[in-house]
């Protein structure tokens, strides 16, 4: 809410001339910390059942990321990576902007895991996705624009694992990630019999999602073999008649956090950003450096490696280790002996993971 409602304000004011944006860059940042935490934890789907209905917080989350991702592609390409900037304050918005686009990519991944639980969701939830917001219609939209692909010099590029990586001619028939967490979200909410009870196929619904046909190719369904049902679902919705709209009465559960936010802060946007200008993103010399240093010190590897519960061990012995091969990273050691002793199993797993790399 900070970066929707606080940031464009703050950027406006005539004496926001910050000499170090560095302040401002890790507030944005943590968002795509806790967006990325989301992504590792969501994948299990207990979390989901257990966070019950914070999940409505989520979902409205995940839609406004989704949708500001459609309407960016339809202006044109996705971000730059690297530009020239005349001041530090356009070289923020420039990363800001760019970080946006990754975060929104983050949301696909929470929401494709949210609709694993679909079945188990609870009933403001399914409305909130189905009714609300119309998810099923949103995903549509983000395969027809693709806005993870684009072309660069007449070469197709994808992004993934953070940056834009040129796509040889022998894989652009291959499903990307993005593409596939789309197809397995609408596979969720179109086929799941909770979802497909309460979803209302009116002609707008039906119209968007017969589009999906074109891009059910057998190249496709190679790739992924349960898209068939939803290819036979698509067969039968084209010979059925569109649903009236449902006008039941439905009691409608709002996210909680969201509007309490806005509600306790309505019309002091502009005073919260002349109050933070002054006391937070203004600092002397002498409060940046305890700023820096306590950064510092909480993105230490040792302190977040101390915190984790479970230390690596050592794969050879199983001690508990604290030096990684330094070819591949991927396997731990607790001395130098116990490295070699395991290099002849470890070593061709190593070699294909470090050959891995150098492709990418």
């Amino acid at each position: 809410m900070w970066k929707q409602k606080v940031f464009p304000v703050l950027c406006k004011l005539e004496d926001f001339k910050p000499q170090n944006t560095f302040p401002i860059y890790m507030v944005l940042h943590h968002e795509a910390s806790i967006i990325n935490l989301l992504e590792t934890v969501f994948f299990h789907k207990e979390v989901c059942e257990s966070a019950e209905d914070t999940v409505l917080d989520l979902v409205d989350y995940c839609h406004r990321k989704l949708t500001l991702l459609v309407a960016q592609s339809g202006r044109g390409a996705p971000p730059e990576e690297e530009s020239q900037y005349s001041s530090p304050m356009q070289e923020l918005q420039k990363q800001a902007e760019l970080m946006e686009f990754e975060i929104a990519l983050k949301a696909l991944s929470v929401l494709r895991y949210i609709t694993d639980c679909v079945d188990s969701l609870s009933l403001s939830t399914l409305s909130r996705m189905l009714s609300t917001h119309n998810l099923p219609c949103l995903l549509v939209e983000l395969l027809e624009h693709s806005p993870w692909s684009r072309r660069e010099g007449g070469k197709l590029q994808q992004f993934e694992s953070g940056r834009w990586q040129t796509v040889t001619p022998s894989e652009q028939q291959k499903l990307s990630k993005l593409d596939g967490q789309v197809w397995i979200a609408l596979y969720n909410l179109l086929l799941s019999p909770e979802a497909r009870a309460r979803y209302c196929l009116t002609s707008f619904a039906k119209g968007q999602l017969l589009k999906l046909r074109a891009f059910l190719t057998d190249t496709l369904l190679d790739q992924l073999p349960n898209l068939a049902d939803l290819q036979g679902f698509l067969a039968h919705l084209a010979l059925t008649e569109a649903q009236p709209p449902k006008k039941d009465l439905v009691l409608e559960q709002i996210p909680e956090i969201w509007e309490r936010l806005e509600r306790e802060n309505k019309g002091k946007w502009q005073a919260i950003a002349k109050h933070q200008l002054r006391h937070v993103f203004s600092p002397s010399e002498q409060d940046l450096r305890l700023q820096a240093r306590r950064w510092a010190e909480t993105y230490r590897l040792d302190v977040l490696e101390a915190v984790a519960p479970e230390r690596p061990r050592c794969a050879y012995c199983s001690a508990e280790a604290s030096k990684r091969c330094s070819r591949c990273q991927n396997e731990w050691y607790c001395c130098r002996e116990c490295q070699v002793k395991h290099w002849e199993k470890h070593g061709k797993a190593c070699v294909l993971a470090v050959q891995g790399d150098r492709a990418k």
